[in-house]
């Protein structure tokens, strides 16, 4: 159950934490409350399964990594887990997860991500980790980005609207995750 103060609280993390020494005091000040009180809050609604995730969003185009590619596997359905976990604990890997395929249209139902400075590192550390995860059976596609549109996180209700206490209209926003065109090597 939660009250129209972590309605208020939700709201106010939802877009991030204020870049500050002590974000919670700030957020606590700005709410009303102590900062304590703000980490309690917060810790029950993680609890409660209210807040799923807790994490940063990595611009990581403004950190010099620019060549991200998308790579898309068919690996057998009996296989694609012990795959994806053996894929998953790779130090190139930003992510790792399983789709359905959508027919012979799309026979792939492995991806994962690999992020670099440029196209060739990230060749490279694609073979070495299809190489290393004996991936040479798998049909693939290497996918770089072209365009990255946004990312952020998930909104939940607009500052104002929580102000207002209003547990019966707070909707959900759409999630926008990192968005990208994707491009074939």
């Amino acid at each position: 159950m939660i009250d129209a103060v972590d309605h208020r609280l939700i709201a106010a993390v939802q877009a991030g934490l204020p870049i500050t020494a002590r974000p919670y005091a700030a957020i606590a000040e700005d709410l009303g409350l102590s900062e304590q009180d703000v980490i309690q809050r917060l810790s029950r609604l993680r609890a409660q399964g209210l807040i799923k995730r807790w994490g940063v969003v990595v611009k990581h185009r403004q950190l010099g990594y620019r060549a991200n590619a998308m790579i898309v596997m068919n690996v057998p359905d009996e296989r694609v887990a012990d795959v994806g976990a053996l894929i998953s604990q790779q130090a190139c890997v930003n992510l790792c997860y399983q789709r359905p395929r959508q027919g012979e249209v799309w026979p792939y139902n492995l991806y994962c991500m690999i992020h670099g400075k440029s196209r060739e590192v990230v060749l490279e550390q694609w073979a070495v980790l299809r190489h290393d995860c004996a991936l040479a059976a798998y049909p693939y596609e290497v996918l770089f980005s072209r365009r990255c549109f946004k990312q952020r996180g998930a909104r939940y209700s607009a500052p104002a609207e929580a102000a207002n206490d209003p547990p019966n209209r707070v909707e959900r926003d759409a999630v926008v995750p990192a968005a990208c065109e994707w491009q074939n090597v």
